[in-house]
Formats: structure tokens, sequence, C-alpha cells
């Protein structure tokens, strides 16, 4: 049966109202509904072709613009629109911080539907632009061509591409020739392995065959000017591996650590693969208040270093330590928190469930010569429990810095049943985050909220908010 004619009504003069959930904008339909539109800024006056209807909403993009918003600007990246990242470059950044903190305040409103305080302003970030230490490009051997290509006569006899997927299209690369999200040499080392590869015939990824032998690079970088590059093949071949790998060795001598992973598995995680060192040592080292932490391959760090110090020092600052406090840093990754506030605590509990980051958190305390701070691997439903308390001591402060999904349910009820006096709540969700501070409100109140921006460019923010105990 063919789609109903009502799929693809066109809708004039609608005024983009609001920017809403993964930086897609909202507006309203004649008839009532939300039209979600990409690449559309508040205040646009837009026709829109509608391409997909339900029963709530319809989605659609800009086909002709009437009025242009007094917010939108012109982006600088060549590939916006296309690319699916940084999908509000064409927005001013007050106004990105602006639909940020809304997005916080609506979240807590709505979904958490407690008493909040008035709420400090966002935490905007200095770089706007370059400010990713961690970038993983993919290869192609079939990439997303352009309009002009596709409407072009001409023969393309080379379809490889080193960049990003298409928003939606698991299998199309877009071909990047400058991204502005990671500082040089990031651009040149990308677009030389690729120039390199193309020159000497080593092959890109069939995601559709499985075949190929370069499969994706990861690029890392740390404010200590330490570099790291991942090369990840899909094909054991010594000599074109070696060829490409002494290539970049050459060419870019300030490279800290070149490693690559030969992976022919179905898909291209890195974490259960064996990472091979070819050239420096195995991390980078990333620097804070004279901390330094060791970065691999498979570590998480948060992904603005400039940022991530702001929020680490917000959240010290709301934990409120004099130095006689037991802290618990639950969900603790590498332990980054834990370390840094160490020295205002009297003693530091991290727990996280990745093994690997319990091994560099404890690697990198004893780098930094902090004996305050003890860490645990764990699933936290299972090991924060009554005997763990007992043995480690009631703590005075818990810092938690959970996933997307926010805090196991079981987790916030033994935080309700141990009751500390104040609990720092770091979130990457804001939604999941009210969900938490709803079953949290019959013990907690909420005294101070932050959203800091770690993303420019994008939809995400962080968000940290201080409970004490009513």
């Amino acid at each position: 049966m063919g789609r109903k004619n009502t799929d693809k009504v066109v809708f004039h003069q609608i005024k983009v109202l609001d920017a809403g959930a993964k930086g897609v904008s909202v507006a309203k339909a004649p008839d009532g509904k939300v039209i979600f539109i990409p690449n559309v800024v508040p205040g646009d006056v837009v026709d829109v072709q509608t391409f997909k209807k339900r029963k709530a909403y319809y989605e659609g993009k800009a086909v002709k613009f009437h009025e242009l918003s007094e917010h939108r600007v012109e982006p600088i990246c060549e590939h916006f629109g296309v690319c699916g990242g940084c999908k509000w470059q064409n927005m001013n950044y007050n106004q990105q911080l602006f639909f940020k903190q809304n997005e916080v305040k609506n979240h807590l409103q709505r979904i958490g539907k407690i008493e909040l305080p008035e709420f400090e302003p966002i935490l905007g970030s200095e770089k706007q632009f370059f400010y990713r230490n961690k970038m993983e490009f993919s290869f192609s051997n079939s990439r997303w061509l352009t309009e002009a290509e596709i409407g072009s006569s001409e023969e393309l006899d080379n379809k490889n591409a080193l960049g990003f997927h298409i928003p939606k299209m698991w299998d199309k690369i877009l071909d990047i020739k400058k991204c502005h999200l990671q500082e040089d040499p990031s651009n040149a080392i990308r677009n030389e392995v690729r120039d390199f590869a193309n020159a000497n015939g080593l092959t890109f990824f069939n995601p559709r065959e499985h075949s190929g032998l370069l499969r994706t690079l990861m690029l890392r970088t740390a404010s200590t000017g330490e570099i790291m590059v991942l090369i990840q093949f899909f094909e054991d071949d010594q000599a074109n591996r070696e060829l490409l790998l002494d290539h970049l060795h050459a060419k870019f001598p300030q490279i800290t650590s070149l490693q690559y992973v030969v992976n022919n598995k179905a898909n291209d995680t890195l974490y259960d693969q064996n990472i091979i060192l070819y050239k420096g040592r195995d991390y980078i080292l990333e620097e804070m208040e004279g901390l330094k932490f060791s970065i691999n391959a498979k570590s998480f760090y948060q992904t603005n270093s400039d940022q991530a110090y702001e929020l680490y020092k917000i959240t010290r600052d709301f934990a409120g330590l004099t130095g006689n406090e037991t802290v618990y840093d639950l969900y603790t990754g590498t332990g980054t928190i834990a370390q840094f506030v160490s020295k205002k605590a009297k003693k530091v509990i991290g727990v996280e469930s990745v093994p690997d980051a319990i091994k560099d958190a404890k690697a990198n305390a004893e780098r930094n010569n902090i004996d305050n701070c003890e860490f645990f691997v764990g699933d936290m439903k299972v090991v924060f429990n009554d005997a763990f308390i007992a043995q480690h001591g009631q703590p005075d402060v818990i810092i938690t810095d959970p996933p997307r999904d926010g805090m196991h349910k079981d987790v916030v009820e033994q935080i309700l049943k141990i009751a500390p006096e104040k609990v720092v709540y770091v979130s990457c969700n804001s939604a999941t985050q009210a969900r938490d501070l709803a079953l949290m409100d019959e013990k907690y109140k909420v005294s101070k909220v932050r959203p800091v921006d770690m993303f420019p460019q994008t939809h995400h923010v962080e968000n940290v908010v201080l409970l004490e105990r009513r």
C-alpha cells in the first residue's frame, strides 16, 4: 500500500519556536501538532516539507526561508548540515547557552516536580571550537556523495572516505576535510592518513562486505600537548600496516603514542581488543592543578579538558569540604574527581564497574602521591551495600556522576538509607537526574544548581546539583 499523501504536506510560513531535544528545533503545525525541524534556529520563519507524520507530531525539513532569526549566525564549517555533529553551529553562542539552561530548568521542574533554588547561570565554554580531546573517524570505500556529485555526469573513480557516519546511515561515511572540534594537528594527521592510504593503494573498509584494511582512526590530545593516534585495521596485513605507521611516525614526530589494533569482528568497539603499541608509550598525560592523569586508548576522560576542570571546581565547591570529611565518589571512572577533591577531604572512596578504569585510578593516585583515596571495582547497585559502608565508614559527602541512564534505584535507596549530609550530583542527562532528585526529595532539598556547557555547538549540557539533608 502506498504511503498516505498526508505524510508529505507542506506547511507555509511556520515560525520556529524553540530548540528541542537532540539539537532539532520545534514549531507548531496549523493543526496544533508539534513539528520537529533540523538545521533551523528559533525565530526563523520557514515553509516546512513534512516527511513523517505521527499521532502527536510531524518531522520535516525547511524548504524555504521567509525570515531569518536574529539569533542565526553563519556556520563556519563546510560540512555543517550534512555531518551529524555541531547541529547548533548556526545559532549564536549566547542563545545556545540560553536553551541549554532552559532545558535543565524544564527537566528539573517538569520531571522532578520539586522545590528548586534560583539556578546559578550556566558556565559557558571559553573555547567554542577546537575543544574536544578525543575524536574517532571511520574509513569507508563507499563515501557519502554530495548533491552536487550525484547531479554531476562525471565518473567518480575514488569513493574512499575518512570521516563521520551520516546520521541514520550506518554504512555511509562523510569525507571530512576540516573538522572544527579538535585542535591541530588533528586535521593534518587525519588528512595525511587518508592521502597516504589513497596514494599507496591501501584499501578502505567496506561495512557491508566486511572487507578492506583500514577501519577506524582515533586521535586523543591533551592540554600538555601530548598526542595519541590509534589505527584500527580490519585485515592483518603487516607490510601495509607498517608502511602507514612508519610514515606517520616520520611525518609527525610529535606523536607521543602510536598504537594499532587488528579487529576483524563485526563491530569496531575497542574495549575487548588487544591494543598494540607501535611507537612511544601506551598512554598520554593530562594535567590539572598539578595532578597528572594517564589516559590510555580505552580510558574514559571528560572530552573537553578545559571545561572538565571548571566542572570539577564547581563540584568541589558545592561539596564544601573542610578536610575532615569521608567522601564517596560513585561512578568514579578513572578517579579524576576523587583525586581532585582529595586534598580537601580526610578520605575518598571511589567505586566504578569498569576494571581497567580502576586500574588507571590506582596508578594515577600513585603517580600523584595521593594516599587518602581508595578505589574499588564493582557494579554500583551490588557493591554499594551495608557491608561496604560498615567497612569503609559512613560518608559525610557523596559525589555521584552516573552514566546517561542516571542512578539505579537501589543506589538511590542506599543513599537515602545512609543519608549523608550532602550529595553532589553531576549529570550529563538532566532528565534522568530530575527523576532521581524526585526520588530523593523526601530527605534532601536541592540547594544549588549550576549547568556547565561542555559541548558548544551541540545540544548537550552537564548539570551539577547540591542536595542537602533536610
